[in-house]
């Protein structure tokens, strides 16, 4: 009998020792599962890209980086424009409008995702099993026993093109890299912000450069259109034609597509725009009809001479013009948005009430150096609009209220003086 007793005795001891392993097991289980993914660990949280530069400064910040190899564009027969626009000059970079405001990035708190408490779950009371007399089966391993965080890469990136967060047009936002003289689109400029998008692709941007003029003497609205997000080509002239526009496109689709180039897959080629000053206004229309890619323009200071390429463009693009009350370029701006057989949606927009001394049929004052300076604010509006789907800017340009249609001309002195059509 007391033999019995003692190995019956020891079996129980057995049974309750299981029953404290598993229940001991149980419990580290959960306190790995909750040590892995710990909420207040910031190794577990999801940092994203966080593009976008936050704007600083003020109005008056000037970049030394800005100044101009040269002060004017060479007009017809070498002559120099009479109306020496101030913003033009070598040695008042930018002056007609707020400076280059460089910040580098810094990734906000709205851009990390931690994992959060409701990641985990929690061990309860209820999970426990009741040991019994038989065989235990051994406890899953912790990847089973608590849910695995997505990746960022499953999550749903944003709609559209990247652009800055801050919308002033007036203003510079985010650091760029401008590139001079780049050899293979024919001694042009490339310009685009310093970080790029990972969660969205970049528009493109065409600027062409008035006749004799470099693309450095529009190194101000360069920089702003590049620093609103887009990535700038500029040709190094600007023919009537396509023949530099064509060729400086397809460069930029070949580093999009080079695995080796810090622009590779950064573009959308579905959405350019192209503009330009003088002659560079009359290549961005030609573009805007021949080249599929470039679904919207903006002449500055620029009109067809026949008053008659509008007319030509494809069902589906867009353009406006900006010119000056007393510039040259008056009489083809007007003739060429003014033709009756124009059937897509344009704008005209005028700038009235400089102070310069160019005259035409009695109004004096902005010139033919007006839009790419005093106006660009005009152009870096227009493509957010066409190329970055900001659709509220519509108000801004069509009707009879908005800041292009009847506003001031932001730090410069005079009025917009805007009409549209067609939209």
């Amino acid at each position: 009998m007391k033999s019995r007793f003692f190995k019956n005795l020891a079996k129980g001891l057995v049974v309750v020792s299981a029953a404290l392993a598993v229940v001991n097991c149980d419990e580290s289980t959960v306190a790995a599962a909750q040590q892995q993914y710990d909420p207040n660990d910031p190794l577990a949280a999801l940092s994203s890209s966080g593009m976008a530069d936050p704007a600083i400064g003020g109005e008056g910040v000037v970049d030394p980086t800005l100044a101009s190899s040269s002060s004017t564009e060479m007009l017809g027969g070498g002559e120099v424009d009479p109306w020496a626009d101030p913003c033009v000059a070598s040695s008042l970079p930018d002056a007609c409008g707020p400076g280059t405001n460089p910040v580098a990035n810094p990734t906000s708190s709205a851009d990390v995702n931690p994992a959060s408490s409701a990641d985990v779950t929690p061990a309860s009371s209820e999970t426990v099993i009741p040991v019994s007399s038989e065989t235990v089966k051994p406890q899953s391993s912790s990847s089973e026993a608590a849910p695995v965080v997505s990746s960022s890469s499953e999550e749903v990136k944003p709609a559209g093109i990247f652009l800055a967060t801050d919308t002033d047009e007036n203003k510079n936002y985010m650091e760029v890299e401008y590139i001079r003289n780049t050899a293979d689109n024919g001694g042009g400029v490339l310009c685009y912000p310093k970080r790029l998008s990972n969660d969205q692709k970049h528009g493109v941007i065409l600027w062409g450069p008035g006749g004799g003029s470099s693309p450095n003497d529009y190194e101000g609205i360069i920089r702003r259109l590049a620093s609103h997000g887009f990535v700038v080509v500029a040709t190094s002239e600007s023919p009537d034609g396509t023949n530099r526009g064509i060729p400086a496109l397809n460069w930029l689709e070949n580093k999009n597509n080079n695995p080796s180039d810090p622009l590779y897959q950064k573009l959308d080629m579905t959405k350019v725009g192209a503009s330009g000053h003088s002659m560079g206004g009359l290549q961005s229309e030609k573009m805007l009809i021949n080249d599929k890619r470039v679904i919207t323009a903006v002449l500055n200071n620029s009109g067809a001479f026949n008053h008659a390429e509008l007319t030509n463009v494809p069902q589906g693009k867009t353009a406006a013009i900006v010119y000056g009350e007393g510039g040259m370029e008056r009489p083809n701006a007007e003739g060429d948005y003014n033709n009756n057989n124009v059937r897509i949606p344009a704008c005209l927009l005028k700038m009235t009430g400089g102070q310069g001394n160019e005259c035409y049929n009695g109004e004096c004052g902005w010139g033919h150096g007006s839009g790419p300076w005093g106006g660009m604010a005009a152009t870096v509006a227009w493509m957010r609009w066409h190329l970055g789907g900001e659709d509220w800017r519509k108000d801004d340009f069509v009707g009879t209220s908005g800041k292009y249609i009847d506003g001031a001309i932001v730090g410069q002195p005079g009025k917009w003086k805007g009409q549209c059509k067609n939209f």
